[in-house]
């Protein structure tokens, strides 16, 4: 059991290594890395040179979205551009998958790589540990109304799960579905642009469907900390009761 466990835990960590090592090979060859230094104008770069890859530029894109999760650059923009290049539908699909790919790379290196140090601090404060499993009870609820707002940073967050005790199935599933609604308005939005080249610009108005997400994810934002200051906080007082 402890082999299979172990043998489990290398593939993991190849697969991630060899996602990483695929697209950044893709991201030098092409670009020079980042010789501009901005960040906008490279991911317009790598979306030109996808849109002109035919059938094989879902599979690039897809490892680029999965890089920078990693790598924590925000993803609006490759959102947008997949909405540009391969229509709402199609686009919704692939971002979907791909973002997907990258949240659980992301939390396997936070769960994997960080989790171990992180248990070790919180075993000396007994209260931050029931509150750490409180959280893990509660988690699929956290990370969905995490996934709704737009303050809160998707990239970090999917290596701040990964060291909590929240499932991998619950996150799996709560994310997928925070998720959805972002992802299908700025592909649609990217669709209605079309020019890859004016992505990310400036001077542009919030249409309707943005501003009434925007507010949904504001509402989520309240929720979330609310629910998880007073799950934390029946946590500690159970725990008082039973000392």
């Amino acid at each position: 059991m402890k082999h299979k466990k172990e043998s489990r835990r290398r593939l993991l960590k190849l697969g991630g290594i060899t996602v990483l090592t695929a697209a950044s090979i893709i991201i030098i060859k092409q670009l020079g890395v980042l010789d501009a230094f901005s960040i906008t104008e490279t991911l317009q770069n790598l979306l030109q040179w996808i849109q002109d890859l035919g059938t094989i530029g879902y599979l690039i894109f897809t490892l680029v979205y999965i890089l920078s999760a990693v790598l924590l650059i925000p993803a609006s923009i490759l959102t947008l551009g997949a909405g540009a290049i391969f229509d709402v539908v199609k686009g919704s699909i692939l971002v979907s998958i791909a973002s997907m790919l990258g949240a659980i790379v992301a939390f396997l290196i936070g769960r994997y790589f960080a989790r171990g140090w992180v248990s070790k601090q919180i075993q000396k404060y007994p209260k931050f540990q029931v509150v750490d499993e409180a959280v893990a009870q509660e988690g699929w609820k956290i990370v969905g109304l995490t996934r709704l707002s737009p303050v809160l940073p998707f990239v970090i967050l999917n290596y701040a799960f990964g060291i909590t005790q929240v499932s991998l199935k619950d996150y799996i599933t709560a994310s997928w579905i925070g998720m959805l609604p972002g992802t299908i308005m700025y592909v649609y939005l990217g669709s209605l642009i079309g020019n890859i080249a004016t992505l990310g610009a400036g001077g542009r108005e919030r249409t309707s469907l943005e501003w009434a997400l925007y507010i949904v994810g504001l509402i989520a934002t309240v929720l979330v900390t609310v629910y998880v200051t007073k799950v934390s906080q029946n946590a500690l007082n159970n725990q008082i009761e039973k000392t």
